[in-house]
Order: structure tokens, then sequence, then C-alpha cells
């Protein structure tokens, strides 16, 4: 399983996403689940992805391929002149490397699913965001739902519900998404650190603040401990059930 995030602010795009690909017994992997493309003052494009890793690692690779060779039935994203056009050729992609599983004999509804979230901005444009569906079909954020989650994302969406708020800055948003992480981390071992991150900024047409945040990293290890009392102390302070 996996858990990525990417949510719209006033002043861009914040994304993170887990690394874990696999949790059992005698056997964890990580795996490098965020993509971004750049020409710097033009575009700044990026994709996460949960899901089959076949399945988006072939998404990946050819999105890469065809910004190096594109051709008419195969165009570049880094030539497509808004990040609707964008979406509509990375949510393609998608459904032809489903249906190329499909046609080899896998079930292409269950076994080799992946679902995508993509956001960045191309000059001339405003910064968008949208999570594409395995059907190739996709919906974008807006002020209604302004943050998208793939994954893993029921035990670190009610803190994203209560505390987001479009005006966050990055510091802010980074705090927020590693209690969300750190929430789904605990609950659920097939998520897990490392966190890749990426801040984009509106109008930077680059690639922002972006990083990874190790399990030992003393911040989010202040983190995790400073949420974990502090909802302990919040609970001691509500009433008690009456008699």
């Amino acid at each position: 399983m996996t858990y990525c995030v990417g949510m719209m602010l006033d002043r861009g795009i914040a994304f993170m996403s887990d690394t874990r690909t696999n949790a059992g017994l005698d056997n964890i992997s990580t795996y490098r689940k965020m993509t971004i493309w750049e020409e710097p003052g033009e575009r700044s494009i990026t994709l996460m992805s949960a899901g089959n890793l076949a399945t988006t690692q072939a998404v990946v690779s050819l999105l890469e391929e065809r910004t190096k060779a594109p051709d008419d039935r195969n165009p570049s994203i880094m030539a497509e002149p808004s990040m609707f056009q964008v979406a509509r050729l990375v949510a393609g992609t998608l459904r032809e490397v489903i249906e190329t599983h499909a046609q080899g004999g896998q079930r292409a509804d269950s076994a080799f699913n992946a679902t995508l979230i993509l956001g960045g901005q191309i000059k001339g444009t405003p910064p968008r965001l949208f999570l594409i569906y395995p059907e190739g079909n996709f919906i974008e954020a807006g002020s209604d739902t302004p943050f998208f989650q793939i994954g893993e994302m029921k035990y670190g969406r009610p803190i994203l519900v209560r505390a987001y708020d479009p005006g966050l800055d990055f510091a802010q948003a980074m705090k927020l998404l590693l209690v969300s992480f750190d929430s789904t981390l605990k609950a659920n071992l097939t998520v897990g650190a490392p966190f890749d991150y990426h801040f984009y900024e509106t109008d930077s047409f680059a690639t922002g603040r972006r990083g990874r945040v190790e399990l030992n990293d003393p911040y989010f290890r202040k983190i995790s401990t400073d949420w974990g009392e502090s909802l302990k102390a919040a609970l001691d302070q509500l009433p008690d059930y009456p008699d």
C-alpha cells in the first residue's frame, strides 16, 4: 500500500508521498513514488502514484521516453499547452498500460490498477491539481475539494479535514502533512518512511523545495511525539461522561 497527498494552497501546491512498496514480515522494500518534470521558466509538473508498481513504473517510463522522442501518436507532457491537456495525456497513458497488461492475460480491473495525483503549472495558466483514476478519467481540485489523497488515506484524513487552510505557508503545510503521515504510519504498517516532499510555489515554473524525511529525522520525531502528547492532553481536558 502507499499514501500520497497533493494539497492546493494560496502559495502553490504541496506534495508528499511515502516510499513503501512491500511490508511483509521479512521483506520491506521502498520505491520513490514522486516524479518531477520541469522546464525552468516554463513549467513544472509533479506526479505521484499508488497501486501496482509495475503499472506505475511503466507509466512514468513511457511519459519520460515521450519527453525525449515525442511523435503525433505519443506527444510529450512537456509540449502540452495546459495542465488539463497534461492530465488527459497522463490519464490516457495509464489506461494504455493497464490495457496492455489485460491483453497479456492479466485482469486489469484488479491486479494492475493504479491511481495518480498530478499537479503543477504551465506558464500562462494557474497551478492545477488532478486525481487520475485507473479507468482513465480524472477530477480536478477546487475550493470544495482542495486536496487529494491516494492509497491508505483513511487514517491521515481527519487531521487534513480539520486543520487544512489554503493560507498555510509551506512550513505549516509540512507540519500538517507530517502529522497526517505519522497517523497513517502508526495505524498501518504498509505505509512507511522515508517520505518525499515537494512544495511548488506559484509562478516559479521550477522545482521548489523538495527533499526526503527519514524515520529518524529529529523534526519528524518531535512532531510525532508532541502530537501524541497533545492528543492525550486534549482528551484529559474534555469533560468526563456523566454518571
